[in-house]
């Protein structure tokens, strides 16, 4: 069994050196986890995939569920606090240290030298999911219609969705209707 103390101190490990994020946590997450054996490939996929449909912080979601899966509530809670005291720690000392350094050239530059390596942190695993789970050629047009749709065109990722499932759900109908009359069919001959 993993102790509570493994949990806070890979989380707070995980809160204290990602710089982004949610999104930019995941292969960080992945790897810590993966390394100790905690939880499998498919269970880290199945958790991202329930965190991102969860309301709230990714990276909070992710802590609370794979929290969860180690040590039930109290791994939950754990390792929530593991992945958010160090931010909150950095947030609060920025507030009351450096508030005053915002308009520094120097600050500035630190700043704009992070954002580049904080895209490449989300694109990442997120290339990485669409390789595994994108098997076809409709799933690759399904993630490309869906990315020019919210990123360029502005369009809500929850309209997609709803537009999604039904259309899903439609062809799945249409195919099991298609398929019993098929097999109908040839009993009667």
């Amino acid at each position: 069994m993993v102790s509570l103390f493994s949990i806070f101190k890979v989380f707070a490990k995980i809160g204290g050196f990602t710089i982004g994020g949610g999104y930019a946590m995941i292969p960080i997450i992945q790897n810590e986890l993966d390394k100790r054996g905690w939880i499998s490939e498919t269970e880290f996929q199945d958790i991202v995939a329930l965190c991102q449909s969860a309301p709230g912080i990714l990276a909070v979601n992710m802590s609370i569920f794979a929290g969860y899966r180690l040590r039930g509530v109290k791994g939950s809670i754990i390792a929530t606090i593991g992945t958010v005291l160090p931010s909150f720690i950095s947030i609060l000392l920025i507030a009351m240290l450096f508030t005053a350094y915002a308009d520094n050239p120097v600050v500035i530059r630190i700043f704009s030298g992070i954002r580049p390596v904080v895209i490449s942190l989300i694109a990442v695993p997120m290339i990485r999911m669409a390789r595994r789970n994108n098997k076809t050629w409709w799933a690759w047009a399904i993630s490309l219609v869906s990315l020019v749709l919210v990123a360029f065109a502005g369009i809500s990722p929850i309209y997609i969705l709803m537009v999604i499932l039904v259309l899903a759900t439609a062809f799945t109908m249409w195919k099991e209707h298609r398929d019993c009359n098929r097999h109908g069919e040839g009993r009667g001959k």
